[in-house]
């Protein structure tokens, strides 16, 4: 599925399927214990052996999510903290990004970022503003805005957690990559309809070679967590693209619902 380029014309879409097949992975593994309990016939091993593999997903399951969710939340609220203290407060800057408090840090290097949450912050850095002009900047704080209007964190959270979840050797880090990608196709394209695409473009070469905290939007120290060169030149790539074709979104959401609903079906059976 990652190899499906032309699906990032449709990030909404393609994040829905990327999900549910994920979701779909985790509710198969934790429906095998009453498939075997309802099914007839099987020796005594192999239940057992079916209830041992639906505990195990359950609890790393539950592991993962404990897991993830504390190191985040402990993390950004760290950050933010860090942020409030070392960082000042542009009212200007504040009145663009629309209701999230910006503040900005004493670095000449070109940095945005946000970060979600009850206190969500825009952060910027004295080298963003040095380096962008007022269209530019604009269309960045929109980036930002979507980011945390969406809840863009509470995405990759979960699909952090799912990833997580499963056994290390049967992970796809390119799923977490997309997903990641797709999440800001998606502010990107509410920024292109606030700032237009060239504006936005030139604001993406300009931040590039900053950094970005992995913890900021939910991204963690697992492998993908950094974006790189390959996934703004992507970025800028589908500036120009249009919109999927209708169809192709219907599609999508058709077979996100067909992959989750199978394990489900194929236990309702089992169990009749």
């Amino acid at each position: 599925m990652a190899g499906l380029t032309r699906f990032r014309r449709a990030p909404f879409e393609a994040l829905v399927v990327w999900q549910c097949v994920a979701l779909a992975g985790v509710v198969a593994a934790l429906a095998v214990a009453p498939a075997a309990v309802a099914s007839a016939g099987l020796p005594g091993w192999a239940t057992a052996v079916a209830l041992a593999l639906s505990a195990a997903m359950l609890a790393r399951l539950l592991w993962s999510g404990h897991r993830v969710g504390t190191r985040l939340r402990s993390e950004r609220r760290r950050h933010r903290e860090l942020v409030d203290a070392l960082g000042t407060h542009d009212d200007s800057v504040a009145t663009r990004a629309a209701g999230s408090e910006v503040r900005v840090l004493a670095h000449p290097t070109p940095t945005a970022y946000c970060l979600p949450g009850r206190r969500q912050r825009v952060v910027l850095t004295e080298g963003t503003l040095l380096a962008l002009p007022a269209d530019e900047l604009s269309a960045v704080l929109a980036h930002e805005r979507a980011h945390l209007q969406a809840r863009h964190d509470l995405v990759l959270e979960f699909f952090t957690v799912l990833h997580e979840a499963v056994p290390p050797r049967l992970r796809a880090v390119e799923a977490l990559r997309e997903v990641r990608l797709l999440v800001e196709v998606l502010a990107d394209r509410a920024a292109r309809r606030v700032a237009g695409p060239v504006p936005l473009a030139r604001a993406l070469v300009s931040l590039a070679g900053g950094a970005h905290p992995e913890t900021a939007l939910g991204a963690t120290d697992g492998p993908g967590a950094h974006a790189g060169t390959s996934a703004t030149r992507d970025r800028m790539l589908l500036l120009t693209e249009p919109d999927a074709p209708l169809v192709l979104r219907v599609g999508m959401l058709a077979f996100a619902v067909a992959v989750l609903a199978t394990p489900v079906l194929l236990l309702v059976v089992a169990v009749g």
